[in-house]
């Protein structure tokens, strides 16, 4: 049987720590001189990779330590502060706003995973004395401690569907029980567990409000890690012991599997060995880099590998200058290794690969093929160093060559900013597009291009491979088509979603796609307006629809409001005659006072149905603000006019009190 390593598919940074990572290293490799980064708190639960950032000059702080760094910012050592996945607490943010507002050099990256800023929004959506938030989770996990921040009614926070029931006293119950019950858990938490707590809850309650907010890539790598480890002889854990989701992958591996091993890098592998193991399976928790999974991976197969084999099948020679096709054994971002069956390793640095900005990892895997041209080869050292943007260069030469007389559009990236211009990947072959033909406004900042994808146009071909080419050409004909297209399919009623660009006194354009219309102040609102920044403002997302429009001088006439969003309209298909609103108190004039139903709509309380007896005036009783019961006694369409009662209410509660000893009494009657 073949020896192997198996590495799970869904090891290492998952979505959330994988952005936060990205966004702080990315900040290092663009910092600008004298930029401070910070993480508040360790941005992932990895000793190794905390250190890393520490040598690069990252450093990190808790809560305590914000106020401080924003008053020592300033032009020359600005300060950046980046949050991790697991989320902050509402203070925390606040404070974070704050000082940013503060102090122009003051910034902060929020981080928070989209799964946590979920149960974020439900929690706020849901904030209310009259909720109970029900939390399966660790009450100091941080994630945990982010989103009980948000909450300001009673909270219980439980680790398992026994300890629930264990709190969930008979005291402690007839305190809740009237609430309704907002059900939510932390992201890592075992699906098995989740279920058995909403089906206790479901006991409970008739009617819960619960929230399935595991996020599903934590269940799939449990599933996968106990896969995996029933298949396997050993298995080895990358993660840190105070890593939540790492300890649970450990146990659910350790019951599968028994020889499961738990380490935070490669060099804690010596202590379990000698490994003779058929098949070791590796997974990490979500706080694992990925180069420290390669490099326990390599190490182990470096363990297992069977090097008479290799020899063996070491039948081939290499020259320089030849074409080899190889076989991905590892992957890094700084380099691609291959197997070229000719007892030869071969490597192929990220600058000899091509001109992507993307990493390496993301695109090239164990198993695939890859052809390279040979640089040099070195049979002492037994490695050849090969060039796979070589190969692909010559290959696709011909199709730029082609493109200049058939005027395709070809796609790039912007590899490099250089003097009058940039430089503009296309199939690894390099194309200078002059300042003039970026679509970059005159003077304006051409590194705003790097690592972009780009479309272009060859405009010249000269000797040596060398080409230029025209970004505008493209944008110019795109936009003209793109203008065409809408001209062709509008029509009066039709329907956009558009961006709010500019505004003036008397209206509002909107961008709907290259092609701007306005809409008038006056279709803006119903309600009176000043102007149309009462309503709207730049970068807003509005969905309106066409009016008219004039083809020849290019113009469109946009409506916004509707019949559906009238006041009138709202408050009629909300309310009738006879039904009880909560209305506001919005103004009091000595015949009566003024409440508002619904936006935009408002009632007359007659000063004669404030109260049941008579008052001098409505302040006597009432004051701007104060939220009311009151009934709808008339509605006149005509002239849009709502009367309301308070009095009529008060007067049925009365009538409804004195009726009841009178009903007892009756009910005593009947039993004798």
């Amino acid at each position: 049987m073949k020896r192997e390593v198996i590495v799970a598919k869904h090891a290492g940074f998952c979505f959330g720590v994988g952005r936060a990572a990205d966004a702080v290293e990315r900040e290092i490799a663009s910092r600008a001189p004298g930029m401070r980064i910070f993480t508040l708190g360790k941005l992932i639960h990895n000793d190794t990779y905390v250190a890393r950032l520490a040598a690069q000059g990252v450093g990190v702080i808790g809560e305590q330590d914000i106020e401080r760094l924003c008053g020592e910012a300033t032009a020359d050592a600005p300060v950046k502060v980046f949050v991790r996945a697991h989320g902050m607490t509402k203070e925390t943010e606040a404070l974070l706003l704050r000082c940013h507002a503060q102090n122009e050099h003051f910034f902060f990256v929020d981080c928070t995973c989209s799964f946590v800023k979920k149960i974020h929004d439900i929690v706020d959506m849901h904030n209310s004395p009259d909720n109970v938030l029900f939390v399966l989770g660790a009450a100091d996990h941080p994630e945990v401690v982010g989103f009980l921040s948000r909450f300001e009614g009673e909270k219980i926070v439980f680790s398992d569907a026994d300890e629930l029931e264990r709190l969930l006293t008979a005291e402690k119950w007839q305190s809740i029980c009237a609430k309704s019950p907002i059900v939510v858990a932390q992201t890592t938490q075992k699906l098995g567990e989740w279920i058995k707590t909403k089906e206790f809850i479901k006991k409970l309650y008739t009617n819960p409000i619960i929230f399935d907010t595991i996020c599903s890539i934590t269940e799939i790598r449990q599933k996968e890690v106990a896969s995996l480890a029933g298949a396997c002889d050993c298995m080895i854990v990358i993660g840190s012991r105070s890593s939540s989701n790492s300890t649970k992958l450990y146990h659910i591996s350790k019951s599968a599997c028994p020889e499961t091993f738990m380490v935070e890098s490669a060099a804690q592998l010596s202590a379990y060995g000698p490994f003779t193991h058929q098949r070791v399976g590796i997974a990490a928790g979500a706080s694992t880099p990925r180069d420290i999974i390669e490099e326990v991976e390599k190490t182990m197969s470096e363990v297992i590998e069977n090097f008479e084999e290799l020899l063996e099948s070491s039948l081939k020679t290499l020259n320089t200058g030849d074409v080899v096709t190889g076989t991905v054994e590892y992957v890094t971002d700084a380099e691609i290794q291959l197997d070229l069956g000719a007892g030869v390793t071969g490597y192929i640095k990220a600058e000899q690969v091509d001109d992507s900005p993307e990493k390496l990892t993301d695109r090239f895997h164990r198993g695939d093929k890859v052809d390279a041209f040979v640089i040099r080869v070195s049979d002492i050292e037994g490695v050849a160093e090969l060039s796979k943007k070589r190969v692909d260069s010559d290959k696709n030469w011909y199709r730029i060559v082609a493109a200049k007389d058939s005027e395709e559009v070809l796609e790039g990236t912007v590899v490099e900013v250089v003097k009058g211009g940039v430089i503009v990947s296309v199939d690894s072959n390099r194309v200078f597009v002059h300042a003039s033909q970026t679509g970059v406004p005159k003077d304006g900042d051409l590194n705003v291009l790097m690592n972009t994808g780009v479309k272009l146009r060859i405009t010249e071909i000269r000797e040596g491979k060398k080409a230029k080419g025209s970004i505008t050409m493209v944008q110019r004909a795109e936009r003209k088509a793109k203008e065409e297209a809408f001209w062709n399919e509008i029509e009066e009623g039709k329907t956009y979603t558009g961006v709010v660009k500019s505004m003036t006194t008397y209206g509002a354009f909107i961008d709907l796609g290259g092609v701007d219309g306005m809409v008038h102040a006056s279709e803006l609102s119903w309600k009176r307006i000043k102007s149309p920044a009462d309503v709207v403002a730049i970068g807003d997302t509005l969905t309106v629809f066409v009016k008219s429009f004039d083809k020849e001088k290019k113009r469109i006439s946009l409506g916004y409001k509707t019949a559906e969003t009238n006041p009138w309209y709202v408050f009629t298909h909300t309310y009738a005659e006879g039904d009880v609103a909560s209305v506001k108190i919005v103004s009091m004039m000595p015949f009566g006072a003024f409440a508002e139903i619904v936006d935009g709509v408002d009632g007359l309380i007659h000063i004669s149905q404030i109260a049941m007896t008579k008052i001098a005036k409505p302040a006597d009783v009432l004051e701007i603000g104060q939220i009311v019961d009151a009934k709808i006694v008339g509605i006149d369409n005509e002239k849009q006019k709502v009367n309301l009662s308070i009095r009529a209410l008060l007067e049925e509660a009365k009538a409804e009190l004195e009726a009841a000893p009178v009903e007892e009494v009756a009910e005593a009657t009947d039993a004798e």
